[in-house]
C-alpha cells in the first residue's frame, strides 16, 4: 500500500489530481468497496478511505483495555476487503489460493467460550491450526512472529485481577495490534498487513488520527444528555464480566476499576474501561432524543481536539471527489469529519464533487422514534461537523441567517453546499428510510440522483440494499461530469 502523499491519476480542475476521498466506517461499506474501486480505476486516480479509531466494542475492546492504543476494527475490516481474490471479483488476481487463505486468517474470529478461544489462540501462534494451510512459510513466519509478539505483551500484562479474554478475538486485529507494538506505529502495521496481502498500492486505507493512543468520543443529545464511548452510541450492550467473573464492570466505581490494573490511566472513566466484547447490532433502543453533536474526550471525559492524520489531509488536498459512504452517520462517518481542518479541506474549491449515499434505514443514531432524521437532516450533521473544528464562515449576502435544526448552518443552502453537493438515494420506499424532500434539496443546490436498489433477506425480512450496477453508474456520471 502506498502510505505517501504523492497520489498517482490524471489532473481534475484546478490543477488537482482525479483523486477520490471515501469518509466510511468498517462493515456497512465493505459492500460498496468493489464499486468504488471500479470507479478509481477508471479516473486513474488514487483512491483513499479514511476510517475512524474511536470504535470500543467487540474484540477492540479487549485490546484496549489489556493492551491501550487505537481501535483497530475497522481499519482491519476494510483492508481484508480489499485482498484481491476472484471471489472478490479480481480477474488477474496472483496466486489466489494464498490470498484466500490469508483473507481467511485474517477474518477469523476464535470462539465465544473463553477457554476455548485461548486453545485455538495456541494453536495459531504455534501453526497447528489449518489456517495456515496455502500459506507459504515466509509469510507465515513473518505473521506468527507478529502474533507472538503481542502474545508475549498479553502474558506480560497478566494479572491476578485481569487478564485477556480471546473469545470473540479476531485474527487480523490481533496481527494489526501485535504489528503496531513491534513496529511503534499504526501506519507501518497497515503497511505490514497490506504487503503480505498484496493491496493494490492505487488504494490506501488511512486512519482518521496516525496514534499510538485510544481516542473515544462522546455524543450529546437535545435533551442535554450525555452518551460516553462509541459502544455506548450506537450499540449498547450489557457489559461484559471481568474474567474472574467476581465483579461485574457495571457495578464497578472508579475507585474498583483502580484495584484493577489494565492500560487504562488511574481514574479513568469506568464506561470506557469495561470490556463490550459480545453486543447486538439489531436489537438496540431508541435514543431519547437527536444526537446533537459529537466530540473527542480523553480517559478522564474532558473534551480534546485531536488533529487529523496528515496523509488525510493530503488526501484531500488532492481529491477532486469526496464521498460519505453508507454506515452509522454519527460514530463511523462524522468522527473524521470533527478532525481539525478536515472542513477546511473538504470546501476547498478544487474539490467538485462531494457525494453523500444515504443509508436505506435509519438507525439508532438516526431514528429516534418522535424524532426521525430526514436527508436534509443528514446533509446538515454533515455540514455542522465539519464546521465544528472551523472559523465561522462570513454571513450570507442575503443576510438570512436562520438556522437548519438548531445547528448553525444557514438555512439557504450556502453552508450545506460547501460540504455537499450530492445525494444518492434509493428508488422506492424502504421500511424506515430516511424521507428524501427532493424539491427542498433542489432549492438548497444539492442535486438528488435516485439509485435503484434490490431486495435482500435480512433475518425474518427483507431489506432495500443498493444495487451495485445502479450505484457505481450514478457515481461514474456525477465523478465524470
Amino acid at each position: 500500500m502506498e502510505m505517501e502523499s504523492g497520489l498517482s491519476g490524471g489532473r481534475g480542475a484546478n490543477g488537482r489530481k482525479s483523486a477520490i476521498t471515501i469518509f466510511s466506517g468498517g462493515t456497512a461499506a465493505n459492500s460498496l468497496v468493489g464499486v468504488f474501486n471500479r470507479i478509481a480505476s477508471k479516473q486513474g486516480g488514487q483512491l483513499t478511505y479514511v476510517i475512524p479509531i474511536s470504535d470500543n466494542g467487540g474484540s477492540s475492546s479487549e485490546l484496549i483495555r489489556v493492551i491501550g492504543g487505537p481501535s483497530v476494527g475497522d481499519l482491519r475490516s476494510r483492508l481484508v476487503r480489499l485482498i484481491p481474490t476472484l471471489e472478490n471479483g479480481e480477474e488477474n488476481a496472483s496466486n489466489d489460493e494464498e490470498m484466500a487463505a490469508l483473507k481467511s486468517l485474517f477474518e477469523h474470529r476464535l470462539p465465544a467460550d473463553p477457554a476455548r478461544a485461548r486453545m485455538e489462540w495456541l494453536d495459531i501462534i504455534e501453526t497447528r491450526h489449518l489456517l495456515w494451510g496455502f500459506i507459504s512459510s515466509p509469510k507465515r513466519e513473518l505473521i506468527r512472529s507478529i502474533l507472538n509478539t503481542l502474545n508475549l505483551e498479553i502474558v506480560k500484562r497478566a494479572r491476578p485481577n485481569s487478564g485477556f479474554d480471546f473469545s470473540r478475538a479476531s485474527i487480523g486485529n490481533m496481527f494489526l495490534t501485535g504489528a503496531r507494538i513491534f513496529s511503534g506505529s499504526l501506519e507501518s502495521a497497515i503497511y505490514l498487513l497490506s504487503v503480505i496481502c498484496s493491496i493494490p498500492t492505487s488504494v490506501s486505507v488511512l486512519p482518521a488520527i496516525n496514534s499510538n493512543f485510544t481516542h473515544h468520543i462522546s455524543a450529546g443529545l437535545t435533551d442535554g444528555s450525555c452518551i460516553t464511548g462509541q459502544v455506548n452510541i450506537s450499540h449498547p450492550s450489557a457489559p461484559t464480566a471481568l474474567p474472574d467473573d467476581t465483579l461485574v464492570a457495571s457495578a464497578l466505581s472508579a475507585a474498583d476499576h483502580d484495584r484493577i490494573e489494565d492500560a487504562n490511566l488511574p481514574g479513568s472513566l469506568p464506561v470506557l474501561r469495561r470490556q463490550h466484547i459480545a453486543f447486538s447490532k439489531t436489537q438496540e433502543d431508541d435514543l431519547p432524543s437527536r444526537i446533537q453533536r459529537v466530540w473527542y474526550i480523553n480517559p478522564y471525559g474532558h473534551e480534546i481536539w485531536p488533529n487529523v492524520n496528515d496523509k488525510v489531509l493530503a488526501a484531500l488536498q488532492s481529491s477532486t471527489t469526496i464521498i460519505y459512504s453508507i454506515g452509522s452517520l454519527f460514530t463511523s462517518i462524522i468522527p473524521s469529519l470533527i478532525l481539525r481542518g478536515v472542513g477546511s479541506a473538504i470546501s476547498a474549491p478544487g474539490v467538485r464533487h462531494k457525494i453523500l449515499i444515504l443509508n436505506a434505514k435509519l438507525d439508532r443514531e438516526t431514528g429516534p422514534r418522535t424524532q426521525p432524521m430526514t436527508a436534509t437532516d443528514f446533509i446538515t450533521a454533515i455540514a455542522a461537523a465539519c464546521m465544528q473544528t472551523e472559523p465561522p464562515p462570513p454571513p450570507p449576502a442575503t443576510g438570512n441567517s436562520d438556522a437548519v435544526s438548531g445547528s448553525g448552518v444557514e438555512s439557504d443552502g450556502t453552508q450545506l453546499r460547501r460540504y455537499v453537493s450530492h445525494l444518492l438515494y434509493l428508488e422506492g420506499t424502504a421500511m424506515g428510510a430516511p424521507v428524501v424532500d427532493v424539491q427542498d434539496l433542489e432549492r438548497l443546490g444539492i442535486k438528488c440522483v435516485r439509485v435503484a436498489g434490490r431486495q435482500v433477506a435480512e433475518g425474518k425480512g427483507v431489506s432495500l440494499r443498493y444495487d451495485e450496477v445502479a450505484l457505481g453508474e450514478a457515481l461514474e456520471g456525477i465523478v465524470g461530469s
